[in-house]
């Protein structure tokens, strides 16, 4: 074994940062300006899995700049890239695949309510508050995946990166670089949604004992340009119902959306909670299904798709928080599951709770050697903050949808958040995760999907193209199967191999040979790092772990 395959150089700082989402980001933008009224320096990185700043974020995405008020209150002169307003809400039940009926503004729910909020690109918004970052001096290291936790005296002691050029045996190749080590007394993990070491941390230091499974739903997005006669800039579109009430759906939660953006460009976008019961489904078939519906197509017919991205989000809501400090670390944003269910937004909590984060971490710094390793500030601060407000009053948004269905859920949020303004005297439950939801196969009615047109429906191939995925061929597969023999002997029959069809990315196939039979086949090169699978496969036996860093989607303005 080649001697440079076992060193591994190591870097020191203050606070390490894992992640460059608008958590990571705004947390070190948030430590760096206490740092300068405070008079003193502060060495600072972010280490971030994309080949940019923005290139692994996606989102909707309709976003509340409050956190962004209290950051930078003069963010319209610094040019941040927040500028068409909503100018109207509308929300559509899906009553089949051509009738719709529109919800009555006074049946809105509050928190559905988008006035003052903008229609953003969320890829964009990152790409300036790294800008921020760095003008303040933040050290931002894209394209280095944070691959291992590293531990000191049970303490969290910083993070390494990955190491690249290993080929797929795991044997270094001549380009080998070993990974870095970088270190700090505190370490902010702001991966994101289902992030591989956070989902690590929670298993050491017990995180979760205290709290619900955390639940989940896929989005799947396209960016359009669409007929300027059929744009209306600001106006936002939401739907529920079909394609997902359906007999063969089982009333599955979730529903569309159409953001219509600036320069004639729409945002269509799709969420398919990941507690759905039929193997059968594809949340990306379904998505392709909505899009022909004539409440939807109207806007879409004669336009270009032009990108393509998918990501889980989180959905559990305040019952699903685990704990969220452990020595030596925290975690903030949809790391830990502080995306609003009820509002469908999670930047802004992510922000808020990024700068929470970094006001804990300050103070710790300034205690110097009495620093505690554990910040419990950190829960209090969240305690006492409007994000912990807001989920309160959210908190039965989920469980609701789960336990009453898509029309009497949507009657219980409506009195809840309109007529109780979330202060029910009671707190719903979902203690069953999303993958042990699924019905055997043999219970299950398979959905028949058609073929897609190539105009407003497409297939999943052509779609990964537009996302710009790129792995290198020859590297260890990052889709870790714990029992290669489970997919096979399992899930096949049982499940009838679920993968191949909630995957949105084409990465999971079975193969038929002939003379050999049914083969499980990874087609890794193809994954937009949705982390679906992770999620949803009712084995438990899929574990994604980071590829070589710089892998993955490269989204421009999602």
């Amino acid at each position: 074994m080649p001697e440079e395959e076992s060193v591994r150089e190591s870097m020191e700082f203050d606070v390490v940062i894992v992640g460059a989402g608008p958590c990571g980001l705004a947390a070190a933008c948030r430590l760096l300006l206490l740092a300068r009224e405070a008079g003193t320096e502060l060495n600072l990185c972010v280490v971030e899995k994309g080949s940019e700043v923005g290139a692994h974020i996606l989102s909707g995405a309709l976003f509340e700049p409050k956190p962004l008020d209290e950051l930078f209150p003069d963010w319209k002169e610094m040019g941040a890239p927040v500028s068409t307003r909503v100018t109207g809400d509308q929300i559509y039940f899906l009553a089949g695949d051509k009738r719709s009926l529109k919800v009555p503004g006074m049946f809105v729910p509050f928190p559905a309510r988008n006035e003052g909020n903008y229609i953003i690109s969320l890829g964009e918004l990152c790409r300036w508050l790294g800008e921020q970052a760095e003008a303040l001096g933040a050290n931002i290291f894209p394209g280095f995946a944070a691959a291992e936790v590293l531990y000191e005296d049970g303490r969290v002691a910083g993070v390494a990166t990955g190491d690249m050029g290993r080929a797929a045996s795991g044997a270094p190749k001549p380009t080998f670089e070993a990974g870095y080590e970088i270190r700090a007394p505190y370490t902010i993990f702001a991966e994101g949604c289902h992030g591989s070491l956070g989902k690590e941390l929670m298993g050491v230091y017990s995180l979760r004992d205290e709290c619900d499974p955390q639940h989940y739903g896929l989005g799947i997005k396209e960016i359009w340009t669409i007929d300027p006669d059929m744009h209306q800039e600001g106006l936002v579109v939401h739907s529920f119902g079909w394609p997902l009430n359906t007999r063969e759906g089982g009333n599955t939660e979730g529903g569309g959306f159409l953001y219509h953006a600036a320069g004639n460009q729409v945002y269509a976008g799709f969420i398919v909670a990941l507690n759905y019961k039929n193997p059968y489904m594809s949340p990306f078939d379904e998505f392709q299904r909505w899009k022909q519906h004539p409440r939807i197509r109207q806007y879409l017919d004669g336009g270009q798709r032009i990108s393509y991205g998918a990501r889980a989000v989180n959905k559990g809501g305040l019952q699903s928080l685990p704990k969220l400090v452990f020595p030596g670390g925290l975690m903030a944003g949809c790391e830990a599951g502080f995306l609003n269910g009820a509002k469908i937004k999670g930047t802004h909590t992510a922000m808020k709770t990024g700068m929470l984060a970094a006001d804990a971490v300050f103070e710790a710094l300034q205690a110097g050697d009495s620093a505690p390793a554990v910040l419990d500030d950190f829960e209090s601060l969240v305690r006492q903050s409007w994000v912990y407000e807001e989920l309160h009053a959210a908190r039965n948004f989920g469980p609701a949808q789960k336990k009453f269905g898509t029309l009497f859920g949507a009657a219980f949020v409506w009195i809840d958040q309109n007529i109780f303004r979330g202060r029910l005297p009671f707190t719903l439950h979902s203690p069953v995760p999303d993958h042990a939801n699924l019905l055997s196969a043999d219970k299950a009615q398979p959905i028949s999907y058609p073929r897609p047109d190539g105009k407003i429906s497409f297939d999943k191939l052509s779609s990964v193209f537009l996302s710009s995925t790129n792995h290198e061929e020859d590297q260890p597969c990052h889709l870790v199967l714990k029992d290669a023999d489970i997919p096979l002997t399992t899930n096949l029959p049982r499940y009838a191999e679920p993968a191949q069809r909630f995957c949105p990315a084409g990465v999971y196939e079975i193969i038929d040979e002939p003379g050999v039979g049914q083969r499980f086949q990874i087609n890794a090169q193809n994954c937009v790092h949705c982390k679906t699978c992770d999620i949803k496969d009712p084995s438990q036996n899929i574990n994604w772990v980071v590829p070589e860093g710089g892998g993955g989607p490269n989204y421009t303005n999602m």
